[in-house]
């Protein structure tokens, strides 16, 4: 069972509000470029970017990115670039003021990453008899990669932050401090473990395509 079909969620619906955040992300590069703010104009500009792949993966690979894959990658990245702007009129961002969004953001970024390893290793899976992933090893496998990323992640974080500190520039990326990583770290974990469980359901019909992809390519 499908999330979408538990939540009972129609294509026509989902794709909606993928168009609305579409417009949530290009407001805010506007209101980036309003204040001055080259980390929310970054954000956003990277945002808006990433919520075009689903359709170029669909254009040029032919896979089957459907409304609710779409609405999955969409929601990750306008959570994240909306923590950097917050409301018009506020003071603070829901970074900087809501606890929690910090862990959710990472969470489903982080799951999207699983999920673009576990599609990737399913394919490799199904394009070779010679290849087989066991359950157990898949789940582990998923467990390190997302970890490996995310601990790039920091890494990538901490440099653009200290040489934005060097040259006082806007950071388009912050840490907050060693708890603020190993946290981000346990959220990233947990993403992937989401995925892990209950995610795959909603991949197969990429990591088919995919294969198939593969056996093409090998073909000519």
């Amino acid at each position: 069972m499908r999330l979408r079909d538990v939540l009972d969620i129609s294509e026509r619906r989902q794709r909606q509000l993928v168009r609305l955040m579409e417009l949530g992300l290009i407001g805010m590069f506007f209101i980036g470029l309003e204040r001055g703010k080259t980390g929310i104009v970054v954000n956003t500009t990277v945002a808006l970017a990433v919520t075009r792949l689903p359709s170029l993966l669909e254009r040029d690979l032919r896979l089957p990115m459907d409304a609710g894959l779409t609405l999955w990658i969409t929601t990750a990245v306008f959570l994240h670039a909306f923590g950097t702007v917050g409301l018009p009129g506020t003071a603070s961002t829901p970074y900087q003021s809501v606890w929690w969004w910090d862990h959710l953001t990472h969470t489903l970024s982080s799951s999207v990453v699983a999920a673009a390893g576990y599609s990737t290793a399913r394919a490799l899976e199904l394009h070779s008899d010679s290849n087989h992933f066991p359950g157990p090893f898949m789940f582990v496998y998923l467990l390190l990669f997302v970890i490996a990323f995310g601990v790039l992640w920091e890494v990538v974080e901490f440099l653009i932050a200290e040489a934005a500190a060097m040259l006082g520039g806007d950071p388009v990326l912050t840490q907050y401090g060693l708890e603020d990583t190993m946290l981000d770290l346990v959220f990233n974990t947990i993403g992937g473990v989401i995925v892990a469980l209950w995610g795959t359901a909603h991949l197969t019909d990429v990591a088919d395509a995919l294969s198939l992809r593969l056996t093409a390519r090998e073909a000519e």
